[in-house]
């Protein structure tokens, strides 16, 4: 059995309309959970593959920290696709240091994070002291890097440079953003 906490404000995502999301999660990844709302403790049983079962307190994680029950699911939909957390908060000093960086991090009308997306092709949630991504191995790892280059303090047009490298790699040149 794992044990995983989840936010107070996010509980009712995990559990969904009805018990819906509850019920997807513990159908597809087969496992039980026990969900303490009060406390926001969940509790992971294994009662099937073990394999699913063990994405399972990552998809509780993802929906903890932001992402969509959909998104989060979507770890089980291919074997190489990866949830990662990066602490924001062991990036940075104080209280005011972690919401300037977040501030970097989300950019002007939310662009920083949203072409962190684009052009990685990962999913990118930041919420409270995480960001957290969803995506395929080498495109969860293009975030992480671009992530650590603005908390070192890198210009946003090199970090933007460096992404659109990554992208064309990634997509061998073949431009998957529609035009317009």
């Amino acid at each position: 059995m794992q044990h995983v906490k989840v936010p107070q404000d996010r509980i009712g995502v995990l559990i969904g309309e009805g018990g819906e999301t509850m019920r997807e999660i513990e159908q597809r990844a087969e496992v039980r959970l026990d969900i303490d709302s009060g406390s926001g403790a969940v509790a992971i049983d294994q009662v099937g593959d073990p394999v699913s079962g063990m994405l399972a307190p990552d998809i509780v994680r993802a929906i903890g920290r932001g992402f969509t029950p959909e998104s989060a699911l979507s770890i089980l939909d291919d074997e190489l696709r990866t949830f990662e957390l990066v602490d924001l908060d062991s990036h940075t000093r104080n209280k005011n240091d972690l919401r300037r960086q977040k501030g970097r991090l989300i950019g002007e009308d939310g662009r920083t994070r949203e072409l962190m997306e684009e052009l990685t092709g990962a999913e990118v949630v930041i919420k409270g002291s995480t960001l957290g991504a969803i995506g395929q191995p080498e495109e969860v790892s293009a975030v992480r890097r671009a992530v650590g280059m603005i908390l070192d303090g890198a210009p946003h047009g090199a970090v933007y440079s460096f992404l659109e490298r990554k992208h064309n790699e990634l997509t061998q040149g073949f431009d998957v953003r529609q035009s317009g």
